[in-house]
């Protein structure tokens, strides 16, 4: 995915195993800098199950922690993805994707498939402050956590600079004060898009099962009722008003369930069929290629 306006200014930088790459219309000082980078280590700290020190892998027992600030809101999306997509979307599905082989030492190593615990709202919760696991489990925001990030960066440089801002995590990206066009990636041709996304103070994300695979088939969208990947969609693109809220409907549009999760969020998106059949919503802006 890649924005075709000239910035003014850019910064490149990885972070939490990704690309990240910040246009502004002003220059980031080295203040500006070493904020984001603490928002993002923050996070990383907090939800991470990939690094030993985080709040994720220290409750992974069973066990409780003082909760991240934004706990309660993302358990409260994954309740409503959940719901509408009949259990497939679900914040305990870390231990399902380690057992396929995506783990925290990457080991790529297939062990079978496993579903995440149905019960999950009576496992974890975050409430008086604590976010608390009844039994052991891993959590994984996968569904929801970088477009959530994407959204907090933005908000500790409107703080501090002016002008107009595009903050784009590998896909998951917010421009705020522009207009920027997004080529849509080809989920099985990198060097081709299948459109291209027109967006001005929105959130645009994508999901595709191209991104993080191994094995005989498998990636990194998984269906939590089963821990099988999915296979009835390659990939999905999600505009809505906060990269958070088009995290979460991008994930959704890879079950049924996703397009009446998009409408009730005032989201528009397309979506790509294993088969390479394209479908969108009817409000959809982008230009489609034939």
């Amino acid at each position: 995915m890649t924005a075709d306006a000239v910035p003014a200014q850019r910064w490149d930088f990885e972070a939490i195993g990704t690309t990240w790459r910040i246009d502004s219309a002003t220059p980031l000082g080295e203040g500006d800098r070493v904020a984001v980078s603490a928002v993002i280590d923050a996070f990383d700290r907090a939800w991470s199950r990939f690094r030993a020190d985080s709040v994720v892998r220290r409750i992974a027992s069973g066990g409780s922690a003082a909760a991240p600030d934004d706990a309660g809101d993302l358990l409260a999306m994954y309740a409503a993805l959940d719901e509408a997509t009949a259990g497939a979307v679900n914040p305990l599905v870390g231990d399902a994707l380690a057992r396929r082989g995506y783990d925290a030492d990457y080991s790529l190593r297939d062990r079978g498939a496993e579903s995440a615990p149905t019960d999950w709202r009576e496992i974890l919760d975050a409430a008086n402050g604590r976010l608390t696991l009844r039994r052991p489990a891993t959590i994984d925001i996968g569904a929801v956590g970088k477009g959530r990030l994407v959204d907090l960066v933005v908000a500790v440089l409107q703080a501090r600079v002016r002008g107009w801002l595009v903050v784009d995590a590998s896909g998951d990206l917010a421009v705020r004060g522009i207009r920027q066009r997004i080529a849509l990636e080809h989920p099985f041709d990198a060097t081709r898009a299948i459109g291209i996304w027109s967006i001005a103070d929105a959130a645009l994300c994508a999901s595709a099962v191209n991104r993080r695979t191994w094995g005989d088939g498998l990636h990194h969208v998984l269906d939590a009722r089963t821990g099988q990947p999915v296979r009835a969609y390659a990939a999905t693109w999600a505009v809505a008003a906060d990269a958070l809220t088009a995290d979460a409907v991008a994930t959704a549009l890879f079950f049924d369930g996703g397009p009446r999760f998009a409408a009730g969020r005032d989201a528009s998106w397309v979506r790509m069929r294993t088969d390479g059949t394209v479908e969108w919503s009817p409000d959809c802006e982008a230009e489609l290629f034939s």
